[in-house]
């Protein structure tokens, strides 16, 4: 460092990764960057040098996220409705026709989210009538918790051209009562048509794209979040960024998965039609570096491609295991066309059949020497014993979301579909950390309610529900230790999306970002985590929140 630090932080118990070990008292910045650690830089200070003096809290590196669709969640929070995926029907309905009289005739109602628990409720023809009731006959897209499923009313289906006759597209359902007649439930793919629709009657200009992409970051950063990883980006998304980075307005450290396939978002273009132009959204904060496959669905909608099969429906018999979206073959492409270019790969996978897929893709790739490119297993809540060992050994990774698994809505609909002795056997952390695999922490928010690292590292140590609402305890003997936990969520999470060079720790040289708190997680009981929460967080030597 060249003269003065511009920041002293003093009077704090500075981690420097996190792990409860040794803290230092003082912390130097430079610019964005941390200038020194120590317990005495008097020689840093200058005339100029602002000291923050912090009173004996903790700090530590800023949170990282693997997994988000901040974009949504900024647009939700912005501009949609909002409903706890918890409320039963009825709350459900009344709360959406409240929030429907406020709106002009012919504006569309969007948000969600119903709960997965709720399908067999909203699959029928008087709830459709009671939805075109709630919503005043304005057009209607509810999305469910997962945010793979649509429950839309008489208008929107008209809007999209939807009718009684309209054949399932590939990769979705439209749902039907026992006449035949469509319920207004779009499962998977079923429900692009309408997504298409609703977004073509208002097209985003890149500033209210942009601002909704600011507004889901300053909620990141509520909860000390300063670098993420958005796991289903449109173009319009990278033009956004890239607005943002120009006018000096993005506050972390981005990485975006183009979308190289969707049956969910509705969004053009896709595959090589964003892969082709990603170059010239590269900003300083941003990196363009993965693509993001969905290899299949979600198991409450018995989407997900498992080795077994569900339990037995009328609907899909007693031998249904789900599906993928691709072959081997495709997926194969897919991965070696994208390595060549030193391309990652996230990929959402939520079945153990979809989980082996991508680790026999990878092996392959990796035996045609392409060890460069990242690659996640998105969510991968079932993975057969068999393959836990090949997470370490083809550097794989698992992208954890706890609050899809720990004890919940989601949780409750997978047990409706699965054998118990199954169903419950959900995200094998211990399993995978012992066989040496990083664990890289996510949320899925807004599929989860909050993005709060907290509660999932809580998760993750307890397997219990951090919000109180649901008992129990799900597969307990895979809980991990807290230490572990926070590496998913800062040091192994940001290495797992190609961050390390920039940040994840607090050392000279790298962006001092960080979040202050008023006391170590390592001195209070772990039950006391949840309600955990940023005093400060700083981004590149800034504060971007304080409470």
């Amino acid at each position: 460092m060249n003269g003065p630090a511009e920041v002293l932080i003093t009077n704090a118990r500075i981690d420097p990764d996190g792990s409860g070990g040794a803290t230092s008292a003082q912390m130097a910045i430079s610019g964005s960057r941390i200038a020194a650690l120590g317990d005495d830089l008097r020689a840093q200070r200058g005339p100029d040098t602002r000291i923050v003096d912090l009173d004996g809290r903790y700090v530590m590196p800023g949170f990282a996220d693997v997994h988000t669709h901040h974009l949504l969640a900024g647009e939700a929070d912005l501009f949609e409705l909002q409903i706890s995926p918890a409320a039963a029907l009825d709350e459900f309905l009344d709360r959406l026709a409240a929030h429907a009289a406020q709106l002009g005739t012919d504006e569309w109602v969007v948000g969600g989210n119903w709960g997965s628990g709720l399908l067999d409720a909203i699959n029928t023809p008087e709830a459709h009538a009671r939805l075109d009731e709630a919503t005043g006959g304005r057009p209607t897209m509810l999305r469910d918790d997962s945010k793979h499923n649509r429950w839309v009313n008489s208008a929107a289906l008209a809007a999209a051209g939807i009718t009684d006759a309209t054949p399932d597209p590939d990769g979705g359902q439209i749902l039907r009562d026992q006449w035949g007649r469509a319920t207004g439930v779009l499962i998977e793919a079923g429900g692009l048509a309408v997504e298409t629709t609703r977004s073509a009657a208002g097209q985003a200009s890149v500033e209210r794209t942009a601002r909704a992409s600011e507004r889901g970051i300053e909620i990141l950063h509520s909860h000390g979040i300063t670098a993420f990883q958005d796991a289903g980006a449109s173009l319009q998304l990278l033009e956004g960024l890239k607005h943002l980075d120009d006018d000096g307005r993005l506050k972390a450290w981005v990485v975006t998965s183009m979308l190289a396939n969707d049956f969910i978002f509705g969004v053009e273009p896709l595959g090589e039609g964003i892969i082709e132009r990603r170059e010239a959204y590269r900003s300083q904060h941003h990196r363009p570096d993965f693509i993001k496959i969905f290899l299949d669905g979600v198991p409450p909608t018995r989407s997900g491609a498992f080795l077994e099969p569900y339990l037995p429906d009328d609907l899909h018999g007693c031998d249904h295991r789900g599906h993928t979206t691709m072959n081997p073959a495709e997926l194969e492409k897919w991965l070696l066309s994208t390595a060549e270019r030193g391309i990652s790969a996230k990929v959402h996978c939520t079945g153990d059949a979809s989980v082996r897929l991508v680790l026999d893709a990878v092996e392959k790739v990796r035996e045609r020497g392409f060890d460069r490119p990242r690659y996640h297993v998105a969510h991968g809540q079932f993975v057969h014993p068999d393959d836990i060992g090949r997470f370490a050994q083809l550097g794989v990774e698992a992208d954890l979301s706890p609050a899809l698994w720990f004890p919940g809505v989601i949780a409750e609909a997978i047990a409706t579909v699965l054998p118990a002795d199954r169903a419950t056997r959900m995200q094998p952390n211990r399993d995978l950390l012992d066989a040496g695999a990083l664990l890289a922490g996510g949320s899925d928010w807004p599929v989860a309610e909050s993005p709060n690292p907290w509660e999932a590292i809580y998760g993750l140590v307890t397997r219990q529900d951090p919000t109180g609402r649901f008992p129990g305890t799900l597969w307990p003997e895979q809980g991990i230790g807290l230490s572990q936990a926070i590496a998913a969520y800062t040091t192994s999470c940001v290495r797992a999306m190609g961050l390390d060079d920039v940040t994840g720790r607090l050392t000279p040289g790298l962006s001092a970002d960080f979040v202050v708190l008023d006391e170590s997680p390592y001195d209070v009981h772990i039950d006391q985590l949840p309600r955990f929460g940023a005093s400060q967080t700083w981004f590149a030597g800034e504060t971007v929140y304080a409470k």
